[in-house]
């Protein structure tokens, strides 16, 4: 399948892993006052219906990963900040918050290369990631209640299961900004990479996942999400009907031949 035209931002697919920059460097890959969500939008549609591609790492050009919602267009009341409260809502539901359940409902791993501040909605989108590889210039802050605001995007949602809730309680009530090695320690990060390294480590993390079973790579992130809200005798009988399909496909008895292969 071709790859989809972006206007702002920049998709390679190479070994089975799409790369997605976040191009507008000018705004400091703001989300809204961009196209940068319906872009997302259009990639992870694009995405799950190609099987061909195993893994995905979404990173920032210049020196932001993304600064989440553009302040000037808010004190300018500009785009839906300036709509009635109806209006903004359903922009709300329509734009910011269909990203936040494409992404979660991407069905291959996602990295988060964060290449520098990941701010408001910056956070809560690497929050929608499985892995997030951080570098010495990776801030992060849950900074809605400064301006006045809430998560609007659902990080309050995500947060929580990234830090637990204590800690998200803390750094949502205080809008405080989090360093890097703050952010590997209670579990935002899982690695800390020298910059030049970063999306090098992520992409190799990415082309390694992408080098398993395709099929169950899928099913089991699914199965990661499943389990964080079904009852466990619910999951474990779909787990049972998942593992059924899997003993009867291809790359389940290529994988099995290959095992006895190496011996």
């Amino acid at each position: 399948m071709e790859i989809p035209k972006f206007e702002d931002i920049e998709v390679t697919l190479e070994n089975a892993v799409v790369t997605a920059t976040l191009n507008r460097n000018d705004m400091r890959n703001a989300l809204t006052g961009t196209a940068i969500i319906e872009d997302l939008l259009t990639l992870c549609d694009w995405i799950n219906r190609n099987h061909a591609v195993g893994a995905m790492v979404i990173t920032g050009a210049g020196k932001a990963f993304s600064a989440g919602g553009n302040i000037k267009d808010m004190r300018d009341r500009k785009g839906l900040f300036g709509e009635s409260p109806i209006d903004q809502q359903n922009s709300y539901r329509r734009g910011i918050q269909s990203m936040s359940m494409a992404l979660y409902r991407l069905e291959v791993p996602l990295i988060a290369a964060v290449n520098g501040p990941a701010i408001g909605a910056g956070l809560d989108l690497i929050c929608m990631c499985d892995i997030r590889l951080g570098c010495q210039y990776a801030k992060v802050g849950e900074t809605f209640l400064n301006l006045g605001l809430i998560p609007g995007d659902g990080g309050a949602w995500f947060l929580p299961r990234v830090v637990g809730l204590q800690r998200a309680a803390e750094m949502t009530f205080s809008g405080r900004v989090v360093g890097p090695e703050e952010a590997q320690a209670i579990g935002l990060f899982l690695e800390l990479v020298e910059p030049e390294q970063l999306l090098k480590r992520a992409t190799d993390m990415a082309e390694s996942y992408a080098r398993q079973p395709r099929e169950a790579l899928r099913m089991s992130k699914r199965l990661l999400q499943l389990g964080q809200r079904m009852p466990l005798n619910d999951f474990l009988d779909f787990c049972a009907s998942q593992q059924a399909l899997c003993h009867t496909s291809d790359q389940y008895h290529s994988a099995i031949e290959a095992m006895f292969s190496q011996k």
